[in-house]
């Protein structure tokens, strides 16, 4: 499963995101369809959906494993991962931020965040950014490992579909509160664990006592109870300040502060990226040296 896991993410460094027909663009249609379809704003609704939208997929990626394990467990985790899509959106982001095309930056930061981006100012941007990174490098790639790492292919994809329904519906809007609900919980419910390592991780490879510290006075204030772990100690694992005002769906919000330090800039933008990319190296090791332990 190391070797799987290794040439996935060799993969996907070399080939990045699949730039068309890739299966999770073709689930999000489905999954569209299914919410205008069975959309009541009912609890029972929403469950439903989910079942329809993952259950099948999932239930063939199950189907189909014992056949060719390692093949099935490389190509899902390959689809499931975003490790270089999500640098690749970073530094369109930094690099025009940089340059003083701040249009460009707030257009580019539009694509990976839900808030509204375009009335920021450079310090706004590169926040967003820092936070998407952040927080989508547990939603992106380490998750997804955690659970490919436990139940091989198929965990990743369950993973990674039930992450996609929680983008898609998992918003306290009067059209989500209830029929996204059981996605927003199921999420919360897979990404529990993982999320807390991918918040240590962050912790041990920067500025480690801030970070737990941020950890730990911080992360208890965020609404998401695995996103305020995981930007908390990202956050103070570079040494930047991020959380404060942000406006969703044409409100303003005050959040909580996350991490210590002065508001990031471009160039932190590139450290994000750079701490999501050596803990994912870290995490590959891990999984040799927990597989070589087990087999010794």
């Amino acid at each position: 499963m190391p070797l799987a896991a290794l040439t996935a993410v060799l993969l996907d460094r070399l080939l990045g995101e699949v730039s068309r027909w890739h299966p999770l663009v073709g689930f999000g249609q489905l999954a569209a369809r299914l919410e205008r379809q069975l959309n009541r704003r009912s609890l029972a609704g929403g469950a439903i959906a989910w079942l329809l939208a993952v259950g099948p997929w999932v239930g063939l990626a199950v189907w189909l494993h014992p056949l060719a394990p390692f093949a099935i467990d490389v190509v899902l985790l390959y689809f499931a991962l975003g490790a270089q899509s999500l640098c690749e959106h970073a530094v369109a982001i930094a690099r025009p931020l940089q340059e003083g095309r701040l249009d460009e930056a707030r257009q580019r930061v539009g694509w990976i965040v839900s808030r509204e981006t375009s009335s920021l100012d450079e310090s706004g941007v590169a926040k967003a950014g820092v936070e998407s990174v952040l927080e989508n490098g547990n939603d992106a790639i380490f998750g997804t490992l955690f659970w490919f790492a436990l139940l091989g292919g198929p965990g990743a994809l369950l993973f990674r579909l039930a992450n996609t329904l929680d983008a898609m519906w998992g918003y306290r809007t009067e059209r989500y509160n209830l029929f996204g609900r059981f996605a927003a919980r199921f999420d919360d419910a897979l990404n529990f664990i993982p999320a807390r390592l991918t918040a240590l991780t962050y912790a041990l490879l920067g500025r480690t006592r801030t970070a737990l510290a941020c950890w730990r006075t911080q992360a208890p204030g965020w609404d998401s109870p695995n996103a305020g772990p995981v930007m908390a100690a990202g956050a103070g694992s570079l040494g930047v300040r991020c959380g404060g005002a942000a406006i969703y769906h044409g409100h303003e919000e005050i959040r909580p502060p996350l991490g210590d330090g002065p508001a990031p800039v471009a160039a932190d933008l590139q450290r994000a990226i750079t701490l999501v990319r050596r803990s994912l190296w870290l995490w590959l090791a891990v999984l040799f040296i927990i597989s070589g332990a087990l087999h010794a």
